[in-house]
């Protein structure tokens, strides 16, 4: 049941357009509006990390089904400059981009499931999880 659906992140309207994909699948699973929101959220400010820190990459959303449990996957994804220090960005209030420093860490705590993989030079993939209540 793991149908995939890609948004490559290149400019503005695409993180947009990964927001929408990912409402439309969660409303589809039967995910209320404050998880909808939750990770509609969790989907724009990974795809606003692409966009500002890598230039391009991409957002894929699965359904995922575990056991007798039903999800949303989020796979951000791209070949930018890496994270040298994870442990730093995974702080709360640490921004590089004069934001409100939520990040990746407000991603995590929205999501049920969250990894990093970062390789300065390679780039970076955060799958994120969110299952059915």
């Amino acid at each position: 049941m793991e149908i995939q659906s890609c948004v490559k992140i290149i400019n503005e309207w695409d993180i947009v357009a990964a927001r929408q994909l990912g409402r439309n699948v969660a409303k589809e699973l039967g995910f209320g509006t404050v998880d909808q929101a939750r990770i509609t959220t969790a989907i724009s400010e990974l795809a606003r990390n692409i966009y500002l820190y890598a230039d391009q990459g991409q957002i894929c959303i699965e359904k995922v089904t575990n056991q007798n449990r039903t999800g949303v996957k989020i796979i951000s994804k791209d070949h930018g400059p890496g994270i040298p220090d994870l442990r730093k960005v995974m702080e709360d209030g640490y921004t590089t981009s004069g934001g409100l420093g939520a990040g990746l860490p407000g991603v995590k705590r929205l999501m049920d499931e969250f990894s990093i993989d970062s390789t300065v030079s390679v780039g970076t993939e955060i799958i994120t999880v969110k299952w059915l209540r």
